[in-house]
C-alpha cells in the first residue's frame, strides 16, 4: 500500500509579537514527506530568524541526502550567536514517512512527539546520541494507516503555567486531551484546530510563548480528480471525459457545460438538486457515476476562498462550520482538503459564449486563472497537483 499523509498546523504568536518565533517546513520527495517544526529561542524577530535558518537548513540537507549529525553541526555553526547566552540556539523536531510506512523521527529539545494509533498513546523506544554537545533522540519504525502523529513546541505544554494552571498543560495531559478529541475526528486540520483553541484558551487568548501544534496523519493515497471546461475542440469531448472516467480517484465535475457533456457522452441524466439554501452559490447537481457536480466560476471561487484561509491557518470553529455547509464550494473544498493528497485537474480550454456575453464578461481567462490559483493553494498545502488541458 502506498501511504499518503494529511498534514496541518496552526501556530499561535507570543502576545503582542507581530512574528512567531516557531517555524513549519514541509517537504514532499518522490519517497517520503517530511515534517520540520522549529522553535527558535526568545520570541519575535531573532526568534522567527532562528526557526527560519533551522527549518530551511534542516530542509536542504535532508534533501540532498545528508546526516542528522551533519544537519546538526550545520545549525550550530551557521545560527547566529545569542549575546546573552552565548549560545546559537534553536530546537527542532522532524518526521519522515516513506511511500512504504517506513518513519523516522528525530527530536532535539522539542516536546516528545504524541503517536496514537488504534485510539492508545504508543510509547516507542529511542535511540539517543550526542552529537557537538547536544542530546538527539530518533526513531525508527513502521507506520500503519491511520496512525496520528502531533508535533509540538513548548508552548503547548507552558500553556496556563502562572495563569489558569500552576505549572502549565503537562505533555501527559496534553496526550490524554489529544487521544479524547482523535474520537471526535481523525481530520488533521481540524484535530489541529481543537488542540491550538484548547492552548489558547489556557493562555486566555493571551500567549505567553509562541505556541505551535503540527498533526499528521497518514492514510492512502487519495486521489481527486476535477473536470472543468469544455475541451477547445468539440473532437476532445470523448476524450476528456474517457480520461475522467478511466482515472483512479473521486470525480468531480465544476461547470454546467462540463456536465451537460459528460452526461451526453455517458448518455446519463443531470438531476439538479433545488433544496439548498445558499443564495451566493447556484445548486449541485447529481451524474450517475460522478461524486460531484457543481457550478463553474463562482463555486471555483468560492472554493479557492476556503483553501486559501485554510493555507493561511486562518482556520477555527466559524470555517469548520462554513466548510461543512451544504453546497458545491464548500463540499469541493471539504473534499480537496480532508480527502485528497493528490488532485489531478482536466481543464478545457474553450470559451464560454455565454459568459462572453454577459456583462460579467466571464471568459476562458477567468476559469484559468482560478484552476491556476487551486493548484498553487493546493501545492501549498504539500497536496501534489497535475493539471492537464484540452
Amino acid at each position: 500500500m502506498s501511504f499518503g499523509t494529511d498534514i496541518a498546523w496552526k501556530s499561535l504568536n507570543k502576545h503582542g509579537e507581530e512574528l512567531c518565533g516557531d517555524m513549519v517546513k514541509i517537504v514532499r520527495t518522490k519517497d517520503s514527506d517530511i515534517v520540520i517544526l522549529a522553535d527558535g529561542m526568545g520570541s519575535g524577530v531573532t526568534a522567527n530568524i532562528l526557526a527560519t535558518l533551522t527549518s530551511q537548513i534542516l530542509a536542504t540537507m535532508l534533501l540532498k541526502g545528508a546526516s542528522i549529525a551533519s544537519c546538526v553541526e550545520t545549525i550550530a555553526k551557521t545560527l547566529p550567536i545569542c549575546q546573552e547566552r552565548n549560545v546559537a540556539y534553536a530546537t527542532f523536531s522532524i518526521l519522515q514517512i516513506y511511500r512504504d510506512g517506513q518513519a523516522y523521527l528525530v527530536e532535539y529539545d522539542n516536546p516528545s512527539c504524541v503517536f496514537i494509533r488504534d485510539r492508545k498513546i504508543v510509547a516507542y523506544e529511542a535511540e539517543e546520541q550526542i552529537i557537538d554537545g547536544k542530546k538527539i533522540k530518533e526513531y525508527r519504525f513502521q507506520a500503519k494507516e491511520n496512525d496520528c502523529f502531533v508535533l509540538m513546541s513548548d508552548g503547548v505544554i507552558f500553556a496556563g503555567a502562572g495563569e489558569l494552571l500552576n505549572y502549565g498543560w503537562t505533555w501527559e495531559s496534553m496526550a490524554e486531551y489529544t487521544l479524547r478529541c482523535t474520537r471526535n475526528t481523525m481530520s488533521a486540520s481540524r484535530l489541529v484546530s481543537m488542540l491550538s483553541g484548547a492552548c489558547n484558551d489556557l493562555y486566555e487568548q493571551r500567549p505567553r510563548d509562541d505556541t505551535t501544534v503540527v498533526v499528521v496523519r497518514t492514510r492512502k493515497a487519495q486521489i481527486v480528480n476535477l473536470l472543468t471546461g469544455p475541451p477547445a475542440d468539440e473532437k476532445d469531448d470523448e476524450r476528456m471525459v474517457r480520461d475522467l472516467m478511466e482515472s483512479e480517484g473521486k470525480k468531480i465535475i465544476s461547470g454546467g457545460s462540463s456536465a451537460n457533456l459528460t452526461a451526453r457522452i455517458l448518455r446519463k441524466e443531470i438531476v439538479t438538486h433545488v433544496n439548498y439554501a445558499d443564495p451566493f452559490i447556484p445548486p449541485t447537481a447529481s451524474i450517475e457515476g460522478i461524486d460531484l457536480v457543481t457550478e463553474g466560476a463562482l463555486t471555483l471561487a468560492g472554493t479557492l476562498k476556503l483553501l486559501q484561509k485554510f493555507e493561511q491557518s486562518e482556520f477555527d470553529e466559524e470555517f469548520f462550520r462554513e466548510l461543512d455547509q451544504d453546497n458545491g464550494a464548500s463540499k469541493l473544498a471539504k473534499t480537496l482538503i480532508e480527502e485528497c493528497t493528490q488532485l489531478h485537474l482536466l481543464v478545457g480550454t474553450v470559451a464560454n459564449q455565454a459568459y462572453q456575453n454577459s456583462e460579467l464578461s466571464f471568459d476562458i481567462s477567468v476559469r484559468k486563472n482560478l484552476v491556476t490559483q487551486i493548484k498553487e493553494t493546493m501545492e501549498k498545502m504539500g497536496k501534489t497537483v497535475t493539471v492537464q488541458y484540452y
